[in-house]
């Protein structure tokens, strides 16, 4: 196992993730059945197999459908609980009257939203806590106070964020007397914004990029473990329709078949392999219930692509060349 940075704050985390947002159907209120629980219990046997020991979920995922499947697995499977990371996410709140949805980092929604996920779980602690999306409404101070209140009840080990900035990270850190050890983004071969602030440094090409300059280096600087959602970037890369797509992806697409077949891995095994090489030590979170996607994607930690071949991916995404002089 390569050494990441959970590695270092006492978690033997293995490198994939497996994201857990499809476990229970549809984002509704229909019951779950007999179909929902079969179906999450095939996906983490399936990651378990490929060697997976970290689940991410959220309170809101399948409006909470897929906490209560994960619980029932772990019903189903005594002793797992015990061998498993469990990291689950709050801070998103779906729908009130007024209003469709918004964020909240309250002291109150953070309590009240734990208890709910351990609940569904079934499970008297989370090892990971992510404040999900940025409330612009939070006060870093109330919310160091309910994660103090969090870590002296022992209802969550330790702490994270999802979709931070190195600012509102330092803001938060100010505050709170555990430190954060997850920063979650979206980071794939179609969204390679946290590599372009890297290369686009003073460059016009760079202007349009959102990726927050600096929060890469900083996460790394800080031992904080950058997870990848949305890795494998919907399939566009490892057999998704490109009829859509640009040419861009079309001509990755390519490129990585090639890469799978010389080297005897699955499309999705590249995909990954491309995102992990990075010398920050990404976690892809790989959000499937198919235990024959998440078998595929099991061998990723064993291509080594070359810096040529990395290059290669990394210009052919963007449909553009690295720049060449001043």
């Amino acid at each position: 196992m390569s050494t990441i940075p959970l590695n270092r704050h006492g978690f033997e985390a293995s490198r994939l993730v497996l994201g857990c947002m499809p476990f229970g159907g549809g984002w509704n209120s229909e019951p779950l059945t007999e179909e929902h629980y079969s179906q999450g219990q095939a996906a983490v046997e399936a990651a378990l197999a490929a060697g997976i020991n970290m689940f991410d979920l959220a309170d809101i995922y399948t409006r909470g459908k897929s906490e209560r499947v994960f619980g029932e697995v772990l019903r189903r499977h005594p002793g797992l609980r015990e061998k498993i990371i469990l990291q689950s996410k709050c801070g998103i709140v779906l729908e009130e009257p007024g209003i469709t949805n918004h964020f909240n980092f309250s002291a109150d929604h953070i309590l009240s939203s734990v208890d709910g996920s351990l609940e569904r779980l079934g499970v008297d602690y989370l090892d990971i806590l992510l404040l999900h999306r940025p409330d612009p409404l939070m006060e870093a101070e109330e919310v160091a106070g309910a994660l103090r209140r969090l870590k002296e009840s022992g209802k969550v080990r330790r702490f994270g964020v999802s979709n931070m900035s190195m600012g509102q990270i330092k803001l938060l850190q100010t505050y709170a007397d555990e430190p954060f050890i997850v920063n979650q983004l979206e980071m794939s071969l179609a969204r390679t914004g946290f590599v372009n602030t890297q290369v686009y440094v003073n460059q016009d090409k760079g202007k349009d990029n959102i990726f927050p300059e600096g929060t890469l280096e900083y996460c790394q600087l800080e031992n904080i473990q950058l997870q990848a959602w949305g890795p494998l970037a919907q399939g566009r890369f490892s057999g998704r329709s490109l009829d859509d797509e640009s040419d861009a992806i079309r001509q990755t697409a390519q490129i990585v078949g090639q890469l799978a077949e010389e080297k005897g891995a699955t499309r999705e095994a590249i995909v990954l392999a491309w995102l992990m090489k990075h010398p920050a030590g990404i976690q892809p979170v790989i959000g499937t219930t198919n235990p024959a996607r998440i078998a595929a994607c099991e061998g990723a930690e064993r291509v080594e692509l070359s810096r040529i071949e990395w290059y290669s991916l990394y210009n052919s995404s963007r449909g553009l060349p690295l720049p060449k002089s001043k």
